[in-house]
């Protein structure tokens, strides 16, 4: 979640890096980037098909846009991308053909880019993947957040948000890491997904929709772990930082569009709008749950640009 103006406007540094996150890429092997099934599905009443299938949509997205990214890779979408892949990056147009363009001008032109995926996880056909993309060596890059529809197994669908990743932040957290126990990027176990996305659903409901912040002493656990740049930990840090932006915006609304969970991973991709009238900002939060309480905050905000390549919306 944001807590400063500046920041709810930060968009990313160059237009093609915008463009070059419409294809979610990432530059591990799909083994290292996808959670292991066995790592997180133990009793959680997941059959073997299902759980196939959910690993099958992870790996085909690090396997997609590594192949794009990394190798202007044509025959990977061909594969694995539908022809009438719908885009809701402002800069990317609809179409595997599009896709495929855009990976051959963007390797021509950063040759040495890498997109370092931090997690991935999914739920029903929606695959998440929060990543630090690096498209010149010795930078500090952009944080992103793609989201992934897959269709028949391929992917149909995608959204993003990008934000530029700052030389230092207020709780002194990077952007990425994972600091609560146990210090694993992989999501829990599949059997407490229901559990934690209703948590975090009515934590979102309460505190950002409503702007309750007593819903942090509910929801947060003392020793909660901050990586929005602007935001100190713990809960203390939450009130204080939502409190001043509730003060500076009274008419701000977080308007949810979907909600997306696997084990103790909980992705909400919301619309935030300042004031009436505004374009606002796409957003995607990434809260970590245990034993009935956030633990840990991820999140990537990007301006709603005035004009856009599709006729999609980022939502």
């Amino acid at each position: 979640m944001n807590t400063t103006p500046a920041h709810a406007r930060r968009t990313t540094t160059a237009a093609l890096m915008t463009a070059a996150l419409a294809v979610g890429v990432a530059v591990v092997p799909a083994a290292a980037a996808t959670p292991s099934i066995a790592a997180h599905d133990a009793g959680s009443g997941f059959g073997r098909g299902e759980k196939a299938r959910l690993s099958h949509q992870e790996s085909v997205a690090v396997r997609v846009t590594k192949g794009v990214f990394e190798r202007g890779d044509t025959k990977v979408v061909d594969r694995f991308v539908r022809p009438d892949y719908i885009a809701h990056n402002p800069n990317s147009a609809n179409g595997a053909e599009a896709l495929k363009n855009l990976g051959v001008f963007l390797h021509q032109q950063f040759p040495n880019a890498r997109y370092n995926v931090k997690r991935v996880f999914s739920e029903g056909n929606l695959v998440v993947m929060h990543s630090n993309v690096v498209m010149t060596p010795g930078t500090r890059g952009d944080a992103v957040v793609d989201i992934f529809r897959f269709e028949g197994g391929k992917i149909a669908e995608h959204w993003d948000a990008s934000q530029e990743v700052p030389e230092t932040t207020a709780s002194g957290n990077d952007m990425f890491s994972t600091l609560s126990r146990p210090q694993t990027q992989e999501p829990g176990s599949r059997g407490l997904t229901a559990r934690n996305k209703k948590l975090v659903t009515a934590y979102y409901d309460q505190v950002l929709v409503r702007k309750d912040l007593s819903g942090i002493d509910t929801y947060v656990a003392a020793d909660y772990y901050q990586h929005n740049p602007d935001v100190e930990n713990g809960p203390e840090g939450a009130k204080a930082g939502l409190g001043w932006f509730f003060q500076q915006f009274p008419q701000l609304t977080y308007t949810p569009k979907r909600v997306i969970a696997e084990g103790d991973l909980v992705a909400v991709h919301s619309h935030f709008v300042p004031a009436p009238g505004e374009r606002g900002s796409a957003v995607v939060d990434i809260f970590r749950v245990r034993n009935g309480k956030i633990v840990e905050h991820w999140d990537v905000i990007q301006a709603v640009p005035e004009t856009s390549a599709n006729d999609n919306t980022m939502f």
